[in-house]
């Protein structure tokens, strides 16, 4: 397998390239064409990999692509999950090469969708490509490639229950996720869950001149920033009643464990220009960022922004916020909880309505199955190191759900690395990263048969 990879590989990256350059940016409506081509593109290269089929599914809002290799009844069978829309590329002026133009440049290629999840999720295609040329496939595989992951997968639970037997499988695979770095290794076994919500404040009933009212009422700017500070202290623990209530705390023994990665929370923070460590007193970097829950401001916005000045008061100010949720915590008695404190916290004079948007739950993998050792052992065989079990402070909503629905676990083989830029401009993905998962997947089923017949 190994020769098939180097002597095809120019070839796959080319292909990745041409992936990289549909702008299929789910969020915007206009980006129908983009959207179907993309689904398209990944269909017919799964097909020239190898699959025994492969077609597009449609939904009430952008389709599926649906394909399968299924080798024989007994042996086990994989869920393979992708997503091949990309997030929105503001600010574009910060791009030092065009978002849908692929550039390589030490040894990165940068473009959007690169590591979130386009470059990934193509490592499973070229993966069946190359067990299909080396005429050994251990496992039926089965492949999920959706196109809203970015807007919160409204219609792939529903899917999901629909299809219940053609999705049927012993473990879903994932690469959305990140390695420590290019010399270590690691499995996320771990997930947060999210909460996202949009705060409105209203005062008066328009936009005033500031020289004629101000002073003599509530600004709602003002009366927003006052509100949002009041849902953390001083030492950046989070105020809302009730909040922690439901928080599984992690042993003192697991924390031990945790500070054995090989990980540096300054260089961490350093390599975003940031030199000052924030965030719950207490904790380490990588614990706020894995095992702890977390509310940040998203965005906030509310009177004039445009050009030059212009002295008003406005009548509403907004601001987005979300919650990182650990295991034990549910979105929707976050949602519930938070939009009612926040409600509360509306200044005389003032009105707050607070809408939800989507929310996750937390989720955590277990590390003793065989599918976990399978995976652990296909690391070890291309980065020559064990690889280390991490908790991701990201959400992927659709690890829980399969649980849910279907019933098994996933394994999270993510091949990117936080420094990827992903959601930001400039987001890359390594041309190591891309090849070593082409590596490292087919590896993953072969110990996965080999393991289940144990």
């Amino acid at each position: 397998m190994t020769s098939y990879i180097e002597s095809n590989k120019d070839r796959f990256v080319s292909e990745l390239l041409e992936f990289l350059k549909i702008p299929s940016v789910s969020t915007e409506s206009s980006s129908k064409e983009a959207m179907y081509q993309a689904a398209n593109f990944v269909k017919e290269r799964l097909l020239q990999a190898g699959a025994d089929m492969a077609e597009i599914k449609e939904t009430k809002g952008w389709p599926m692509v649906y394909g399968e290799k299924m080798v024989d009844a007994s042996l086990p069978t994989v869920l393979v999950y992708g997503h091949y829309d990309v997030q929105p590329v503001d600010p574009l002026n910060l791009w030092k090469t065009p978002p849908f133009e692929p550039d390589i440049r030490d040894g990165y290629i940068y473009a959007r969708g690169a590591s979130d999840d386009k470059g990934q999720m193509y490592v499973h295609v070229k993966a069946l490509e190359v067990l299909n040329n080396s005429g050994d496939v251990p496992c039926n595989i089965k492949f999920l490639f959706e196109g809203e992951e970015e807007i919160g997968s409204d219609n792939l639970e529903p899917f999901v229950e629909e299809n219940k037997d053609m999705l049927a499988a012993d473990v879903v695979l994932i690469s959305d996720t990140s390695i420590i770095d290019n010399d270590t290794p690691s499995i996320t076994t771990g997930l947060r869950g999210l909460c996202y919500l949009e705060v409105e404040l209203t005062g008066p009933d328009r936009d005033l001149h500031s020289g004629l009212y101000g002073g003599a009422v509530v600004n709602p700017i003002n009366a927003l920033v006052a509100v949002l500070t009041k849902l953390k202290d001083e030492n950046h623990r989070i105020t809302i009643p009730g909040f922690y209530d439901s928080v599984a705390e992690v042993s003192e023994e697991e924390r031990k464990e945790m500070a054995k990665i090989p990980f540096d929370g300054q260089a961490f923070i350093e390599e975003v220009g940031v030199t000052v460590q924030s965030g719950e007193k207490g904790f380490s970097v990588l614990e706020r960022v894995g095992i702890r829950p977390s509310l940040d401001i998203n965005g906030i916005w509310g009177g004039y922004t445009g050009e030059g000045a212009k002295t008003v008061i406005p009548s509403k100010a907004y601001a987005k916020v979300s919650m990182r949720l650990v295991p034990n915590q549910s979105s929707d008695e976050i949602t519930q909880l938070v939009s009612k404190h926040i409600e509360s916290l509306a200044p005389e004079g003032t009105t707050i309505k607070v809408t939800a948007h989507h929310g996750a739950e937390p989720a955590v993998t277990p590390i003793d199955s065989v599918a976990y050792q399978a995976a652990s052992k296909a690391f070890m065989d291309t980065f020559g190191k064990n690889p280390v079990p991490v908790r991701g402070g990201g959400s992927i909503p659709i690890v829980p759900m399969f649980k849910k629905v279907l019933g098994i676990d996933t394994i999270m083989m993510g091949f990117g690395l936080d420094s990827d830029a992903i959601h930001s401009p400039n987001e890359r993905f390594g041309l190591f990263n891309y090849i070593k998962g082409i590596e490292t997947v087919p590896l993953f089923y072969k110990y996965l048969a080999e393991e289940s017949k144990k």
